[in-house]
């Protein structure tokens, strides 16, 4: 079995898992980033975390098991960052600045809010970031994880970080459900990153610090995703 295949088997395990003890929100798990009972207690003890009260700017995905924590990063005042769905524009990620939001924070801070609601930025606009936060479908206590299989997460920490915008200090952060946590090894791909923190309603997971990867794997990408997002073809072209 190859590193795909492997993690494919891990999505299908948690996915079941979560659908069987009735934690995701709503049914139907499989094939998303699950939002799961809880996730407003994981916002929280996040929020208690050093990492958070230290951090001035954050960078969040946009999936709706974080929306407690992008709901928090704006109502304590913090720069928020978050992705353009798929990359899919030369200006990859949506600015939400709780000193001028033109809409309530509830109404800006989901995807589809962000898109009507807030200014897309260019890379080269961005702010250093403080803390990553990213949605996850599995996660070990190494740090170890795995998204729901897109690849989307992995190439905007590579983007930020080839940019000077995450940097070691920088921490790397997920809330998930218990169930989400697996103990042993998980299936990792060169590209990857390791989070720092992992965060469930119950605990909170510090992980040994690694190597991360210091920008973007080209050998990992295909030509068709390279071409579906316009930074790396702006990039692949000048390059």
């Amino acid at each position: 079995m190859d590193i795909d295949e492997a993690k494919c088997e891990v999505r299908e395990t948690i996915w079941s898992r979560l659908e069987q003890a009735a934690q995701a929100l709503p049914p139907g798990a499989y094939g998303r980033i699950p939002d799961f009972i809880g996730a407003k207690r994981a916002a929280e003890r996040l929020t208690a975390h050093d990492a958070w009260r230290s951090a001035r700017v954050i960078k969040s995905n946009p999936d709706k098991a974080q929306l407690p924590v992008r709901l928090r990063a704006l109502a304590e005042g913090k720069l928020l960052y978050m992705a353009v769905p798929k990359l899919a524009d030369i200006r990859p990620f949506y600015l939400l600045d709780p000193a001028n939001l033109n809409a309530a924070p509830a109404d800006v801070a989901t995807g589809s809010g962000a898109a009507d609601h807030a200014p897309k930025v260019n890379i080269s606009e961005m702010q250093p970031v403080d803390l990553v936060v990213c949605g996850s479908v599995a996660v070990n206590r190494d740090g170890v994880r795995i998204g729901k299989g897109a690849g989307y997460s992995d190439i905007e920490v590579a983007l930020l970080t080839e940019a000077g915008l995450v940097g070691p200090s920088t921490i790397l952060a997920t809330t998930v459900h218990s169930l989400q946590v697996v103990e042993g090894p998980l299936p990792e791909s060169s590209h990857d990153f390791r989070v720092d923190l992992i965060v469930t309603p119950d605990e909170v997971i510090e992980c040994r610090r690694s190597q991360r990867p210091a920008g973007l794997y080209w050998e990992s990408l295909t030509a068709q995703k390279i071409d579906s997002i316009p930074v790396l073809r702006a990039s692949s072209a000048s390059g």
